[in-house]
């Protein structure tokens, strides 16, 4: 059984705050978002169109997880099409958790020299952190739980929702 932890609604309210904050903050800027594949499509699809200003989009498809649970392991399965040397750079996440799979990517980032270098992330689970990690725009911080929906998945499964929402037996 599924139960909402996190309202359409709300999600539509936060994405809009969000964006605002990132338009004036960006002002006359032209942001490079990069998405992290696949979790964070949904919200930067909504993320992108929230925001004012000249917007560009790229992806990156990263893995670290098998089912539940973190491998420790990161692996850059695609990587970007764009340079981001000099840009304004916006990493969009779905959801940090261990901290360990965005410190590599963000890493790796800073190694491209982009003139500015950022994260937006939908959820936060500070309490599972074993890195630390600036995060400029926080959408939620959530308590550890596994969560479904708005592009989260379990095996692939349940990104379709509109909700956030938790497995419970």
């Amino acid at each position: 059984m599924i139960e909402i932890y996190i309202s359409q609604e709300q999600i539509r309210e936060k994405v809009v705050e969000l964006g605002k904050k990132i338009s004036e903050d960006y002002q006359g800027k032209e942001i490079l978002m990069i998405v992290l594949l696949k979790g964070s499509f949904v919200f930067a699809a909504d993320l992108a169109r929230a925001v004012d200003g000249d917007v560009r989009l790229d992806f990156m498809k990263v893995s670290s997880y098998e089912g539940e649970n973190s491998t420790g392991e990161v692996r850059i399965l695609k990587d970007l099409d764009e340079k981001i040397n000099g840009r304004h750079v916006l990493v969009i996440e779905d959801i940090i958790d261990t901290g360990l799979t965005l410190t590599k990517i963000m890493d790796v980032l800073k190694g491209r020299n982009p003139a500015s270098l950022e994260i937006c992330t939908f959820l936060n689970k500070p309490s599972r952190r074993l890195k630390e990690v600036d995060v400029k725009y926080s959408g939620f911080e959530i308590e550890d739980k596994f969560v479904i929906g708005y592009g989260l998945d379990y095996d692939q499964k349940y990104r379709q929702l509109p909700y956030i929402g938790e497995v419970v037996s």
